[in-house]
């Protein structure tokens, strides 16, 4: 996705709300899915200067196709680009590019289908994956999406509005604890128990203003600069539309569909995303499993991807664009050793 909710929109002044469809680490996240350190640069003689790489690729994440775009602009004639999106808005944006670019294919549906829809296309392995697993700028800049906590709007948060409950749909029906939980393990609120009595004391969920008010009211304990339904509006979002576990299926999908050497570059925001890759390449890259240390032999676990990096962004692009700041960039080849499923390792 393009501009992301950086860090949270508790975090974002008025004015930054102005810094929008700027892609995080453009040019850092399309170079390492191509497998290179620098992107060459254009000048006026030559506007089009690209790599002209064949292959297959996935946008995991098109958002609004600021790193599909210039992907493409490096990509040869016989390449393929294929892109998902859960949001209607975000694929309808992506069909019209891909009426005028035929290296386009576009799936609606969540990453975590990546293995069943590239087989539907007769595609089993790809070069390179990308993703960004930010909340887009128009999301959160449209209030009727109920991302916003500075925008009344309905309370919704789908990512794919066609399809699902809507956070308003599931307050009506949970249970105190089990939302408290909700908001303790999918926000790391530290409140949780009373902002969840708070919220199932309110008589409906029409309006997101009036919901971050009852948290706001709720919470005992500000932190200066950022809002106190921050975190609460993250846990149902995250919640509802299973972000965490879509990138797990994404990220173990990872390893059997992408070719020897290809390449893995995935961009996140906060700590429950970062600390799931981060821990899942070390894996990978180490063949050392948690579940193994207290074994008096661990097995010879086998090692699918090279020694990850880590990419931040500049100071310059932080300065530009505020709702990058807690973006981080993590990459990984893929090593030669075959896919073994986790019961043959």
């Amino acid at each position: 996705m393009d501009v992301t909710q950086a860090r949270h929109e508790g975090d974002i002044t008025p004015d930054e709300l102005s810094f929008v469809h700027d892609a995080v680490l453009l040019q850092e996240t399309v170079a390492a899915v191509l497998g290179v350190k620098f992107l060459p640069k254009q000048t006026d003689d030559n506007i089009h200067a690209g790599l002209q790489m064949s292959g297959v690729y996935v946008d995991a994440t098109f958002g609004r196709g600021g790193h599909s775009r210039l992907l493409l602009s490096q990509l040869a004639d016989d390449a393929q680009l294929i892109v998902f999106d859960k949001d209607p808005t975000a694929i309808s944006v992506a069909q019209e590019l891909a009426s005028t670019d035929s290296r386009v294919k576009v799936v609606h549906d969540s990453f975590a289908t990546l293995t069943d829809s590239l087989a539907a296309m007769g595609i089993v392995q790809v070069d390179g994956l990308m993703a960004d697993l930010g909340i887009s700028s128009p999301q959160i800049d449209d209030g009727s999406r109920g991302f916003s906590f500075m925008r009344d709007g309905a309370v919704d948060m789908r990512m794919d509005t066609s399809r699902g409950q809507s956070v308003a749909e599931w307050l009506m029906k949970v249970d105190d604890e089990t939302l408290a939980n909700v908001l303790y393990d999918f926000g790391e609120e530290r409140h949780s128990r009373r902002i969840a009595r708070a919220i199932k004391q309110m008589d409906s969920y029409e309006s997101t203003l009036e919901l971050a008010e009852v948290i706001k009211v709720a919470h005992p304990n500000w932190q200066r600069g950022k809002h106190p339904a921050t975190q609460s509006f993250q846990a149902m979002r995250i919640f509802i539309n299973n972000e965490l576990g879509d990138v797990d299926a994404f990220l173990e999908q990872s390893i059997p569909i992408l070719k020897s050497g290809g390449q893995l570059a995935v961009i996140s925001f906060h700590s429950l995303e970062d600390r799931r890759i981060k821990q899942f390449l070390q894996r990978h890259s180490k063949g050392q499993y948690p579940e193994d240390e207290k074994l008096p032999m661990p097995p010879n676990r086998p090692r699918y991807f090279s020694k990850p990096k880590r990419v931040g962004p500049s100071k310059a692009e932080t300065s530009q664009n505020p709702r990058s700041r807690s973006a981080w960039l993590r990459m990984a080849t893929r090593t030669d050793i075959d896919y073994l499923p986790v019961g043959d390792q």
